[in-house]
């Protein structure tokens, strides 16, 4: 795809020297994402005259924002005069009047490929008509406004009216208006404000409605099948699917997938499916998905619930592949009317509308969207064959999210590498009440040893906290002691306020300075086995050291990750890329691709991907100096790095450990100071002995905890 300053467009166009549609039409459309028109009269006609146009778009992933007038007769106008007929009612008759049943096998094709894009949000539609003390009158201004993946901007206006005549008998004229053009500029910042006025009805003299809903089921009428648009190599593939979930084919599962199948469906298609990260969760997800389907006879309304944005994305990726056209509801889903779609969905599985034609439908969201106050009070007026499947469960035993457990969903899925919740012995119970047991335990030991994993070798590298650090870390937990507190049961737990100082505290220690040196120490061992495919992973942390950040003052400096950026870019000329949430969907696919290929970018410097289910299976050395005592943190950081990748044999983690002081130094502190010590030190040993146990090299670990222990005189963790 083009930017528009990349294409050849000229500033005017006459029928009597262009092929307006060829020339201009076709192109420009080709290389937009968002169109905006405002034009003629409604019709079936105008409308499958649109849809020859708008191909390239689509294949985009572009929208459509469209203004259109009823066409009313002399009886229409008189008979709301007159008062016979209301307003509403004049205009949807209308409209209903300008669509008519195609005449021919191009028109059914042409009307269902427009009823797939309402349907699936690519094509919006308003009305406008003039009114005026009981008058109507047709609204018939000519407005076009393109934009292209860089914020370039043209608009036009002339004669141009999406129709057959207009593309083919008539003499048609338009100017053209260029956003990067000095003067043009203000000529499309005009209309596109005159637009975007009509559409939210903000013009005066002019009233813009809603599309009808008789108008928009009459338009869904013309659907004889759904199609997924698909971007391949720069063409749309438009694949007609049936509407139930089917294995791809070709695809073979392996017998533990299998197996926790057979085990869902033995346990009344609840359970949970407790699967090393890295292990084909998704597909096994999907795949039980295929076999209630077809238990219910394809009478199945699903919902698959994700805690990132991306993560439903990547969902979508593999939904589409297993034969369903899912809506995506989140803020902001490219499906601009997933809530419209998700609404008639649920009324037509409701009032079992589709009880001739027997489909399943696919609603998949983020924890937040799910959660809000619509998406709730319409999955609540589901009964009967309801499926959820929640990804990355573990999140869905938090307090905030234990309320959305709906009872009306007799069918339930877990999906997790972590499902107890750690520190949280409620919301594991809560989780495993609603899910039922688990259909497999697929651990990370056993997926190693099958070949479903890399092995890996383990360093455990130790790293100090500075006498200022050291002295910040105190007074954190001082304040946490403060912040625990007895429940009904008499167990203890951390308040809200404790649990804030808590993630205060380990973000603190994640951002020890020491690292930084001990980082640039290790790679300069042997810069060439870090020359690709190599991660070094911050989280959300700062430097804490005031001594190391003196005279510095921008927040964003004391960043970890902008050191970790400044040490392997300029200090030692690696070609280093950031990977954060500040990257965009397009920005991270090409880093992914970029990195995958080892030569642009030898190194990513990440936050939070390892935690968020990114997928980046060539990540060969990962250097982790967030470090977490978290068990569920830390054994989804291990499985992502050691996905399978072609050419990969194994994987190395360098675990950079924090410790309170130099082991050297401890005989000089006294008994108080060394005890309070044995909190992070006994955390991190936990560590450092699970990364151990599955390592290729388990010793390497076990020295460190030796000289941990003997130092501390620690007698078991």
């Amino acid at each position: 795809m083009m930017n528009f300053t990349q294409l050849n467009i000229k500033t005017d166009y006459r029928s009597s020297n262009d092929d307006v549609v060829k020339s201009f039409y076709n192109p420009v459309l080709s290389n937009s994402i968002l169109y905006k028109r405002a034009v003629g009269f409604f019709s079936s006609s105008s409308l499958i005259e649109l849809s020859l146009g708008i191909e390239g778009l689509i294949k985009n992933n572009g929208r459509i924002q469209l203004i259109s007038s009823p066409r009313l007769d002399e009886k229409d106008l008189e008979a709301i005069s007159k008062g016979y007929l209301d307003r509403d009612k004049a205009i949807e008759n209308s409209l209903l009047r300008s669509l008519y049943a195609p005449h021919n096998e191009f028109e059914e094709e042409r009307l269902n490929f427009i009823s797939n894009l309402i349907c699936q949000g690519y094509l919006d539609i308003k009305i406008a008509f003039l009114e005026t003390k009981n008058k109507l009158g047709m609204y018939h201004e000519k407005i076009g406004i393109m934009y292209d993946k860089n914020e370039n901007k043209l608009a036009f206006n002339g004669s141009l009216n999406e129709t057959q005549n207009a593309f083919s008998s008539n003499f048609e004229s338009i100017d053209v208006f260029f956003s990067w053009v000095n003067g043009d500029d203000k000529r499309v910042e005009t209309k596109e404000k005159d637009f975007d006025e009509l559409w939210d009805d903000n013009t005066s003299g002019v009233k813009v409605i809603k599309f009808p809903k008789a108008v928009e089921e009459k338009m869904l009428s013309y659907k004889k099948d759904d199609l997924v648009f698909e971007n391949k190599e720069n063409y749309i593939v438009k694949k007609k699917i049936d509407s139930y979930p089917a294995v791809p084919e070709g695809m073979t599962l392996y017998d533990y997938q299998l197996e926790a199948i057979n085990n869902w469906r033995s346990n009344n298609f609840k359970g949970i499916f407790n699967m090393a990260t890295g292990t084909g969760k998704t597909i096994t997800g999907l795949s039980a998905i295929v076999e209630l389907s077809k238990y219910v006879h394809h009478d199945l309304f699903i919902i698959i619930v994700c805690p990132y944005q991306h993560l439903v994305e990547q969902w979508v990726e593999d939904i589409i592949k297993f034969n369903v056209n899912p809506i995506i509801g989140y803020s902001s889903s490219a499906q601009k009317d997933w809530k419209r779609r998700l609404k008639r969905e649920v009324t037509e599985f409701d009032m079992n509308l589709n009880i001739q034609f027997k489909k399943s439908c696919l609603f998949i969201t983020t924890n937040a969207t799910y959660s809000s106050s619509y998406v709730q009070e319409q999955i609540n007026r589901l009964s009967g064959n309801v499926l959820i499947v929640v990804d990355e469960a573990h999140n869905f035993g938090a307090l905030n999210m234990r309320n959305y457990q709906l009872d009306n969903v007799p069918y339930r899925l877990a999906l997790s590498a972590t499902i107890d919740r750690h520190g949280d012995p409620e919301g594991t119970k809560s989780l495993r009440e609603y899910f039922g047991s688990e259909c497999i335990n697929y651990s990370l030991e056993v997926a190693i040893r099958e070949g479903k994993l890399t092995p890996y070798y383990y360093y455990p590298i130790a790293t100090y906290l500075s006498a200022s650090e050291l002295q910040q870390y105190r007074e954190l937990s001082k304040e946490l002691a403060k912040c625990y507190m007895f429940n009904e049961d008499g167990i203890q737990k951390l308040s809200e306020k404790g649990k804030k100082i808590a993630i205060k505290r380990a973000r603190h220690v994640a951002g020890a300075v020491d690292k930084l040196g001990k980082l640039k120490e290790e790679i300069l061992k042997n810069p060439k086995q870090f020359d690709k495919h190599t991660l070094v992973y911050c989280g959300a942390t700062t430097i804490n050291d005031p001594d190391y950040l003196d005279g510095v003052i921008n927040l964003e400096e004391t960043k970890q990750i902008t050191h970790v950026l400044d040490i392997l870019g300029n200090e030692l000329n690696l070609k280093v890329a950031k990977f954060t949430s500040e990257e965009n969907r397009e920005e991270r696919i090409k880093l992914k691709q970029e990195f995958s290929k080892g030569n642009n970018i030898q190194a990513l410097v990440a936050i939070k991907c390892l935690d968020e289910g990114v997928n980046i299976p060539e990540i060969k050395n990962a250097f982790i100096l967030a470090s977490s005592t978290n068990p569920k943190e830390y054994i989804q950081r291990r499985g992502r790095v050691l996905r399978l990748a072609e050419g990969k044999e194994y994987s190395i983690i360098y675990d950079f450990v924090t410790l309170p002081r130099d082991l050297k130094t401890i005989k000089n502190f006294n008994e108080h100071e060394i005890a309070a010590d044995l909190s992070l030190v006994k955390k991190e040993i936990e560590r450092i002995k699970d990364f151990s146990s599955l390592a290729i090299n388990e010793t390497e670990g076990l020295k460190l905890i030796d000289k941990l222990k003997e130092a501390y005189s620690i007698k078991e963790v």
